[in-house]
């Protein structure tokens, strides 16, 4: 056994001596869901989300647009709009002890995120970044971000990126971020001291982790988490987990989560 331990260890080593970019930051128990935010999460039907989506402090009264159906457990609730679960603080036990810390992982892992030291790039492009080319590494800017024209993230399947941004995050409408040589969108961090708003139509890559609200425009496509210290508004939009996942797992972030206390499923 101890082998086989010590086996892993150098195996797990060894990959993150070959990976380009920053040490991963760690979700904790917030990687269980697709979408988290304390004051709530709306929809403007019909959305799509794949995976659980919780708000906390605020109760499921704050999860708005979705036609909840309660479960039996009153754990939680159900939605045609997501293929997971829909969770608020005043569910039964344990579900407002799981939100309870997953939420304290969110901004843990926020924290973490905005505070690396030694970036590799500092203010590339003046914030004005559309038809970049991306490459693992850790970005700071002390402006906003706007990306009006397709963007590239290049690199491999162990490589991270980790975008630390003291401004809002703006993807204008129709923009597509793309993903080349093997790049996950769950090894891409989005650390946001303003709002996030992905444009109509777009593609987004990666997880998101906002000090404040984060909008999802018409028909776009969110490839990642979105986590939010405020709230998450969705417009007839998508937010995917990440796709090395099978269709039959809920939890899209798992990669940097370690799993939550069981709640009950009938």
């Amino acid at each position: 056994m101890l082998s086989r331990i010590i086996c892993l260890t150098l195996l797990i080593g060894a990959q993150r001596a070959l990976a380009a970019g920053p040490a991963p930051v760690l979700l904790g128990t917030a990687g269980n869901f697709a979408i988290l935010a304390e004051t709530g999460v709306s929809t403007v039907p019909n959305s799509a989300v794949n995976g659980d989506v919780g708000t906390s402090p605020a109760t499921e009264t704050s999860l708005t647009g979705f036609s909840l159906v309660q479960d039996t457990s009153k754990q939680f609730w159900t939605s045609t709009q997501v293929q997971g679960r829909l969770m608020g603080a005043t569910d039964a036990l344990p579900t407002p002890g799981v939100l309870t810390v997953a939420v304290l992982d969110m901004k843990t892992a926020f924290t973490d995120a905005m505070n690396r030291p030694a970036p590799n790039f500092v203010g590339l492009k003046a914030g004005l970044i559309g038809g970049s080319i991306l490459t693992p590494g850790l970005y700071k800017w002390t402006t906003g971000v706007t990306i009006s024209t397709d963007i590239t993230i290049a690199g491999g399947a162990a490589d991270t990126w980790i975008f630390q941004i003291s401004g809002t995050l703006v993807q204008a409408a129709n923009v597509h971020i793309t993903l080349i040589g093997g790049a996950l969108s769950k090894n891409i961090i989005w650390v946001v001291a303003g709002t996030v708003t992905v444009g109509a139509n777009g593609v987004f890559q990666g997880n998101i982790l906002a000090a404040t609200n984060v909008v999802i425009g018409t028909t776009a496509i969110d490839h990642g988490c979105i986590y939010a210290q405020t709230d998450v508004a969705l417009q007839k939009a998508t937010v995917f987990r990440a796709p090395n996942f099978s269709p039959s797992d809920l939890r899209p972030c798992e990669l940097h989560a370690t799993s939550h206390p069981d709640i009950h499923a009938d």
